[in-house]
């Protein structure tokens, strides 16, 4: 039995409908697919009850964009079996989707007065449910011609932060995120089980304390950008504040920074198990 426990659609920033990646799912033999799409629940209904037809269990599931002020660090929590729609997290993420778009638009604005011939419309028709990203402003750039690849050093040029004393990307905007420990509060109170994601890749290790005392329950130890070092230290940290230990392949289909395969980093039907009973005690609670 194979368990996937991150994996987005084009509703938010994958190259995959639902539909595309639930027969992908069948094909692999998963049994159980968390869709977690950034920042928003829309669409989890219809896709728990499409599972339904193909025998395949869909985990209502979100990837909540958040940051760790006190260190200037990037922290995304995953959350599972959220109520659809709830107004904590709806209010918590539907800013952020309209910053994101916004600021995807300025970063269009800009390619064009550099002079690159690209239209917000060519890049609008790549767009997914929720708005612009960055891979659909680079889609529309390989289609006039500028680079063959997503995630290539145009990618690294134009959106480059400018860490290490270098000038940022023409097209970098900081976006800003929510406050990490409100997220998994949002998670919890929309019925959720609150999971860090990936630390390994944002280096967010140092924040669990806190995100432990706001309600954290889990930690994704198995994910492609970890390391084994990342992973022993997850599994440290998840010891220690008996967090469950979660994996996922952070699947994005042609969107993603490094090819996966869904269901590659399954963590088994154990951290399925305890993800449940943690939602059953927590609504009994």
């Amino acid at each position: 039995m194979k368990v996937e426990l991150h994996c987005h659609t084009n509703i938010s920033d994958g190259s995959c409908s639902f539909e595309e990646v639930l027969e992908l799912a069948a094909k692999e033999r998963i049994s159980h697919l968390a869709i977690t799409n950034h920042d928003t629940t829309y669409g989890l209904q219809e896709m728990v009850e499409k599972g339904k037809e193909t025998g395949i269990e869909i985990i209502p599931g979100i990837e909540v964009s958040g940051y760790d002020f006190a260190r200037g660090r990037r922290v995304h929590l995953l959350g599972y079996y959220m109520d659809y729609g709830h107004k904590a997290l709806f209010e918590l993420c539907q800013p952020l989707i309209e910053k994101r778009h916004a600021a995807s638009e300025e970063m269009v604005k800009r390619l064009i007065h550099a002079g690159y011939e690209i239209t917000w419309n060519q890049v609008c028709k790549y767009k997914g449910g929720t708005g612009v990203y960055k891979q659909h402003i680079m889609l529309a750039l390989m289609e006039a011609g500028y680079t063959d690849s997503i995630f290539g050093d145009l990618y690294k040029r134009l959106f480059s932060r400018g860490q290490n004393g270098e000038e940022p990307g023409i097209a970098f905007i900081p976006m800003e995120y929510v406050d990490a420990c409100l997220a998994v509060k949002a998670i919890r109170e929309a019925g959720g089980v609150p999971v860090l994601a990936h630390p390994g890749q944002y280096a967010s290790f140092e924040i669990i304390p806190d995100l432990v005392a706001a309600g954290l329950e889990g930690v994704e130890v198995l994910h492609p950008h970890h390391s084994r070092a990342e992973e022993e230290m997850a599994i440290q940290y998840a010891q220690k504040y008996n967090l469950i230990m979660t994996g996922g392949s952070d699947f994005h289909g042609d969107y993603g920074d490094k090819p996966v395969e869904l269901g590659s980093k399954s963590p088994g039907v154990e951290c399925l198990n305890a993800l449940k009973s943690k939602k059953h005690s927590m609504a009994i609670y």
